[in-house]
């Protein structure tokens, strides 16, 4: 018998599939790489592999790409506090794990949710919704609270023996950390949301990309999570570098779309404004690169796709008490 955990390197998702493996069941992990669910220091996926490898099961990772987009453009069940589209996030999720079911020829899908945890997608009525728009209704055992859900078909057809199963609740994390001692689980991720959509600042630089450029790319994306971002009042985006690794990342994600500036023969930011910027745009821009030097700078280096100029500035556009 086969099944496939979803895996997020927290411990609810790591005692799921210890639940079941003590059944019997062959269990392999799933997790998907969501663009939102990337830091700049820490890749969210590696939490995953962390705890695949101590539960020593095989890993799946699914790359969320521009499908995902969409949804977070136009989520059916609605956004959470902030840019988080979490139910609709959840059903992605269950799908995608779907195909993977169906690949490895897995009979059931197992989840770390405990009901009541987390208000948008682990309220009960949520479950239901998920289970029904994933298409696998009776198919998600969540070993953790299912003793207070509706059977399920691995309970049902005795796959899985519902009397060792857990009717956790709520937010607490004490009858989890119980059993991640019961277990000897050790290595796990905290449960912070971890998604850079339920964040305010974040959330604020989304909803200003959407408005500005509602066909958004992956590359937008990673755009978001780096630097200082103004909005001009023409609505061009600039961005500035803070330090020497955000300014590498920025040009290494520059490309055609973007105008580089960066300040002549001192230290100081890169920045990007995007290819359409008029003049009067361009120049903003470089007062704002010369804003963020540690010495006075008079020229910025401007790059284009066809061309290169240079800006000089004037002695009052290089006060540093720049307003925008």
């Amino acid at each position: 018998m086969k099944a496939v955990a979803l895996i997020s390197g927290g411990l609810d998702s790591a005692l799921g599939a210890k639940i079941v493996m003590e059944q019997g069941v062959e269990v392999y992990g799933f997790t998907v790489i969501y663009p939102f669910s990337e830091s700049i220091k820490t890749a969210a996926s590696s939490y995953a592999e962390r705890s695949a490898d101590e539960l020593g099961i095989t890993l799946y990772s699914h790359k969320a790409s521009q499908d995902f987009l969409d949804i977070v453009r136009h989520p059916k069940h609605g956004y959470g506090k902030n840019m988080n589209p979490c139910l609709d996030c959840r059903i992605y999720m269950l799908i995608k794990a779907a195909q993977y079911m169906k690949k490895i020829e897995a009979s059931f899908l197992i989840t770390g949710e405990v009901l009541g945890e987390r208000p948008m997608s682990q309220r009960r009525d949520a479950m239901n919704i998920a289970d029904k728009d994933s298409g696998l209704k009776g198919l998600i055992l969540r070993p953790l609270s299912a003793k207070l859900l509706s059977p399920t078909v691995p309970e049902i057809k005795g796959w899985i023996s519902r009397d060792r199963l857990f009717d956790i609740q709520g937010r607490s994390r004490k009858p989890q950390l119980m059993l991640a001692n019961q277990y000897g689980i050790l290595k796990f991720s905290t449960p912070a949301g971890g998604c850079l959509l339920t964040e305010p600042n974040f959330s604020k630089r989304m909803k200003g990309l959407m408005k500005f450029k509602p066909d958004f790319m992956l590359k937008d994306i990673e755009l978001l999570k780096i630097g200082r971002h103004f909005r001009l009042p023409s609505g061009t985006k600039v961005i500035i570098g803070r330090n020497e690794q955000e300014n590498n990342k920025l040009l290494n994600l520059a490309g055609d779309g973007m105008i580089r500036l960066e300040p002549q023969d001192v230290p100081g930011p890169v920045v990007l404004i995007e290819a359409e910027a008029n003049d009067e745009d361009i120049r903003t821009a470089a007062m704002l690169c010369s804003m963020y030097c540690k010495k006075t700078v008079a020229h910025i280096d401007v790059f284009k796709k066809d061309h290169h100029q240079i800006i000089k500035l004037g002695q009052e556009e290089r006060v540093n008490d720049f307003l925008y």
